[in-house]
């Protein structure tokens, strides 16, 4: 990534509401960026947009935006350039689950875990891609899951969604790699969030929503001249079968 010290660092977050994205959001804070981020329901930005903003007051922002839409997505990109001047880091977090066996799931669902998951980062990407290299480089950062290689019966669409971004990051990590935009994705296990519909409990042997902001950290401070292009990570003692 080029560097351009005149300009505060800016940074868009899908699915930047709550749990791995809302952490990453705070992480980048922190560290002085400007954020954007995006949530499906004007009540989830609000909420988190103004927590954030008390905490880091200026440079917070963000929109409602299902990633499902390509004519959304653009809409949300236009904002983001506008009112940063630009983009240096696009973290793709967005995405749902839902788990059943592929005879009982319907066709609806199906399609959006595999709208949400792909086709949302293809089209986050798609609208990236033309303002980073516009200012000479960035970096784009997808939030994958190690189901995306390990499968299990249920996993079905949600494993097909993951697998999809390990080949489209690796894809898309040689095409813009000559344009100074360095693409990696993260593949975390268990992690302790309401992606699974329950509440987040106050104990657990699950990673939480900060290692992997840890390790969105960790890419970004690396050196322009390196890459991890893939990083798993998993609980170091998972609860025992």
């Amino acid at each position: 990534m080029k560097k351009n010290e005149s300009k505060r660092k800016s940074a868009l977050i899908t699915g930047g509401t709550r749990g791995i994205g809302y952490a990453v959001a705070e992480a980048l804070l922190k560290e002085g960026m400007q954020v954007f981020i995006c949530g499906t329901t004007r009540a989830g930005v609000d909420k988190a947009v103004h927590r954030l903003d008390a905490a880091y007051g200026g440079r917070i922002a963000g929109a409602v935006c299902d990633v499902r839409s390509y004519e959304q997505v653009r809409g949300m990109m236009l904002e983001v350039a506008q009112d940063h001047g630009g983009l240096d880091v696009l973290v793709n977090n967005a995405g749902i689950g839902h788990f059943s066996s592929v005879e009982k799931m319907e066709p609806e669902v199906w399609r959006a875990v595999i709208e949400t998951n792909l086709s949302g980062l293809f089209y986050t990407c798609h609208e990236a891609i033309p303002l980073m290299k516009k200012q000479g480089g960035g970096y784009i950062i997808n939030i994958g899951s190690l189901a995306g290689r390990n499968f299990f019966p249920g996993g079905s669409a949600y494993s097909a969604s993951k697998a999809g971004l390990i080949g489209f990051s690796e894809a898309l990590m040689q095409e813009v790699r000559y344009d100074h935009i360095r693409v990696s994705y993260i593949m975390p296990g268990s992690v302790e969030t309401e992606f699974g519909g329950s509440t987040p409990a106050a104990k657990t042997w699950k990673l939480r929503p900060v290692d992997i902001a840890d390790s969105v950290l960790s890419l970004l401070k690396s050196d322009p001249r390196s890459l991890s292009s893939r990083i798993e990570i998993r609980p170091s003692e998972p609860k025992k079968q």
